[in-house]
């Protein structure tokens, strides 16, 4: 039994830099025609400059392989119209993170005072730059994505023209938030369709399970795994993949971030077919993304084999997703 992927696209991805970058972007450009990447490096990216450099890193480091890195600017308030205008030519969103609220984000904003980012956002609407957005409050950890959803209320009635993406959504109040305005979108990602906190920490203690945002209750899992078998029109698939060295997971205060990139589509492959909705899986992780965005990536051929695949235990100095698992399907690709 086969599934053919056409051009699959992940809508939220981490590739670090340096040694781990070199490690970890041939799992995603293997079986992925290309990604959106996250920009919170360190320093995070934030001139055009930085952006194409970091762009050529990623693909000399994936090695010929067809796929293209979709670019993200880290957000600043100071970013100005003629600036933005520039830069749409080298990425396709803005990348939000709230202060201090996950790796690598102590840049980010610290008041979401509307008056106060009213330009950028004036200037993203107009010239159609995508508002990413990850969106928690540093209240209590279960609490956190829920009570951000003022916040995204606030801009999508505010800017009604400025397209947002709320990335990696785990809580069913923010699900609502699809349906109540046109300019919202979401990315769900694998893990958060798998897991719940029970199998974080109800047990003994899972480090590689723990990411921000954190897994959340049965029930969310529930109305995300909806949004994703129905192949919801407003929802795309981002893995946001986030590798961390293994001395880093296992160990006193671990680092938040799962590495997925090697197992997302067996996995998801394995999770529709359970649930009857293999015919869904091409408009999750490609046909949604494409309209969204209005895109047009590499063509690109995925076959998907339902064949045993054995997850690695290890990949360079990463525990990846699974690892030690055994998974129905296995991923390979095929002629674009």
């Amino acid at each position: 039994m086969k599934v053919v992927l056409d051009s699959p696209l992940d809508m939220h991805l981490h590739l670090r830099d340096g040694d781990m970058l070199k490690n970890v972007v041939k799992y995603s450009a293997e079986c992925f025609a290309g990604a959106i990447i996250m920009p919170n490096l360190t320093p995070p990216l934030t001139t055009i400059k930085e952006i194409k450099a970091y762009k050529k890193r990623i693909l000399d480091f994936a090695g010929g392989l067809e796929f293209e890195p979709y670019m993200t600017l880290f957000f600043k308030d100071s970013y100005d119209y003629d600036f933005l205008k520039e830069a749409k030519s080298f990425v396709k969103a803005v990348k939000l993170y709230p202060s201090g609220i996950t790796t690598n984000s102590e840049g980010g904003v610290k008041n979401f005072d509307m008056d106060k980012l009213r330009g950028v956002f004036e200037a993203m609407s107009e010239l159609g730059l995508v508002l990413s957005v990850h969106g928690e409050t540093d209240g209590f950890v279960l609490d956190r994505e829920k009570e951000f959803v003022d916040i995204y209320e606030n801009i999508a009635t505010s800017f009604k023209d400025l397209k947002i993406v709320m990335e990696h959504i785990t809580d069913r109040r923010s699900a609502v938030l699809l349906e109540k305005y046109d300019n919202i979108y979401a990315t769900v990602t694998l893990h958060h369709l798998l897991y719940t906190v029970n199998d974080l920490l109800g047990g003994s203690l899972k480090p590689h399970l723990f990411c921000k945002p954190i897994v959340k209750t049965p029930e969310d899992k529930d109305v995300l795994r909806e949004l994703a078998l129905e192949a919801h029109p407003k929802v795309m698939f981002g893995s946001d993949s986030a590798p961390h060295p293994k001395e880093k997971k296992e160990c006193n205060g671990v680092a938040a971030g799962i590495f997925s990139a090697p197992v997302v589509l067996p996995a998801l492959c394995e999770l529709f077919e359970k649930y009857g909705k293999l015919d869904n899986l091409q408009k999750f992780v490609s046909d949604n993304a494409k309209k969204i965005y209005d895109i047009q990536p590499p063509k690109k051929e995925v076959v998907l084999e339902k064949d045993e695949f054995l997850v690695p235990n290890i990949c360079g100095n990463v525990v990846p997703l699974c690892a030690g698992e055994k998974l129905l399907w296995r991923c390979s690709v095929g002629s674009g």
